[in-house]
């Protein structure tokens, strides 16, 4: 709702000055700042000077906008005279005309929070408008009249001395703006100084990073080195180790005593223990330094299954725990790497074993949503872990302390590797878990390993050799719910 406030007819130059000077008083009665005065005063007399100038007069209204949120003072200047013409070019800033029109009207524009123009050849009606500030209280009908009033009641001046007057306080409002651009420019100083300051702390930062980041890749060059050689240097003599035990336990050099008997194939288990441990670093090695081949190629999961079997089953040492392998009727066949699969599933398996004092492990895979993935599992009856360690036991030498952990020996090595691994099939490992209830471990790959992929993927696993946490499968779940050993293998 619009409430008129004051009306003033254009006919000549006083006018002009005379509605520069209400829109002031209004405008500082409304509570606007000395700036805001000043903008609001000014495009009231662009507008009324171009009314005056260039149509031969017209008339000037001030109301009080309540409608809108914030309320707002408006002003609607309009005239009688034959429309502006060329109006966008006007509005867009690329007319200019010998009196300086154009440069009116885009001024005033930019001063006022609204601004609209109707313009036809039988006038121009120009409708300005500026929010109060946020900060003043809502106003009523009993403050506006007091407001008008005290705007109302001044005594009329002279012509000569009104002229003058408003002059003056135009040189007052350019001083006190120009002071005001003057502390800003100086601030803007300030800041541009800061700011540069700051670009060059970041520029050395920058630098600093680089360097550090390229120290890190030789450190990681060299320790993938020394893994590499290390592991080569260390099977020798394993082997050597292996040989002689096993020679020994064969009776070959004569017979041993109970005693030198379990003493010989602890030293065979150990052998076999750090045979292992060499072998998933070298494997670790091997996939940072880009080393590792892919070599999908077609095979029937049934296949796979039946190795697992035959491979793992000696490893089922004690009564109280069954290993089980679900049916592999319903899974097609599958274009992937064999062995690195295998390699995975069997460091899952030999996980459970490790964290399973009774119940059973099972063996399973299901065809994923979408038909184009398929996820291989192995739940067990274990001790489980809880959700806080999740990540840490996919992360290289994570290890997750429990009550089984002096019975256990392990490296933190197994499912850093098995993450890795199958990164290189185009795949993710995942675990679901909880404490006293067992574990879900599970890794999903594509059904069809196309080249292209497995190149990329090798790229991926050599550039996420330091990653800290695994990528878990948001669409993929285990066939069946269990739970996981503690997965510190």
């Amino acid at each position: 709702m619009n409430t008129p406030l004051l009306r003033i007819r254009l006919e000549a130059a006083q006018d002009v000055v005379a509605a520069r000077r209400r829109a002031r008083e209004l405008a500082a009665g409304f509570g606007f700042s000395p700036l805001d005065q000043t903008r609001i005063a000014s495009a009231v007399s662009e507008i009324a000077r171009n009314a005056v100038d260039y149509a031969g007069g017209g008339e000037a209204l001030f109301a009080f906008d309540s409608a809108c949120a914030p309320q707002a003072f408006e002003i609607v200047v309009r005239d009688r005279g034959q429309g502006v013409r060329e109006l966008e070019s006007v509005l867009d800033g690329t007319y200019r005309s010998p009196g300086g029109m154009g440069l009116g009207i885009t001024g005033s524009r930019r001063l006022m929070d609204r601004f609209e123009i109707d313009s036809t050849p039988q006038g121009t009606t120009v409708t300005m408008a500026r929010q109060l500030p946020p900060e003043r209280p809502a106003l009523r009908g009993a403050e506006l009249e007091r407001i008008v009033r005290g705007v109302s009641a001044g005594e009329p001046q002279a012509l000569e001395s009104d002229s003058l007057e408003e002059m003056r306080q135009q040189n007052r409002e350019l001083v006190a703006t120009l002071d005001e651009l003057r502390e800003r420019q100086d601030e803007l100083a300030r800041l541009t100084q800061e700011l540069e300051a700051t670009n060059r702390g970041v520029v050395a930062l920058y630098a600093e990073l680089d360097e550090r980041a390229e120290e890190l890749r030789r450190a990681d060059m060299m320790k993938t080195r020394f893994l590499s050689n290390m592991s080569h240097e260390l099977r020798t003599p394993l082997s050597s180790i292996r040989a002689l035990a096993n020679l020994l336990l064969n009776r070959l050099d004569g017979d041993l005593s109970d005693e030198q008997d379990r003493q010989v194939q602890l030293i065979l288990s150990s052998a076999e223990t750090l045979g292992e441990t060499v072998d998933d670093l070298l494997d670790l090695a091997k996939i940072e330094a880009g080393k590792t081949e892919v070599l999908p190629a077609w095979f029937d999961p049934a296949d796979l299954f039946g190795a697992l079997r035959t491979m793992l089953m000696p490893l089922l040492t004690t009564p109280h725990v069954t290993l089980e392998f679900a049916s592999t009727a319903h899974l097609p066949r599958l274009y992937t790497d064999e062995p690195k699969l295998t390699q995975i599933l069997r460091n899952f398996v030999s996980n459970a074993l490790k964290y399973t004092e009774r119940g059973q492990i099972r063996v399973g895979a299901r065809v994923e949503a979408d038909g184009a993935r398929i996820a291989f599992f192995v739940a067990d009856t274990g001790i489980g872990i809880a959700a806080e360690h999740h990540q840490i036991v996919f992360e290289e030498f994570g290890q997750v302390q429990n009550r089984l952990q002096q019975h256990v020996k392990g490296t933190g090595l197994g499912l850093p590797l098995c993450r890795k691994l199958a990164a290189l099939l185009g795949g993710e490992v995942g675990v679901e878990s909880e404490p006293g209830v067992g574990s879900t471990f599970y890794v999903s790959v594509p059904v069809r390993l196309e080249t292209g992929e497995a190149q990329d993927a090798i790229q991926d696993a050599m550039h996420d050799a330091t990653l800290d946490e695994p990528r878990a499968s948001h669409n993929t779940a285990p066939a069946e719910r269990a739970t996981s050993g503690d997965g510190a293998s």
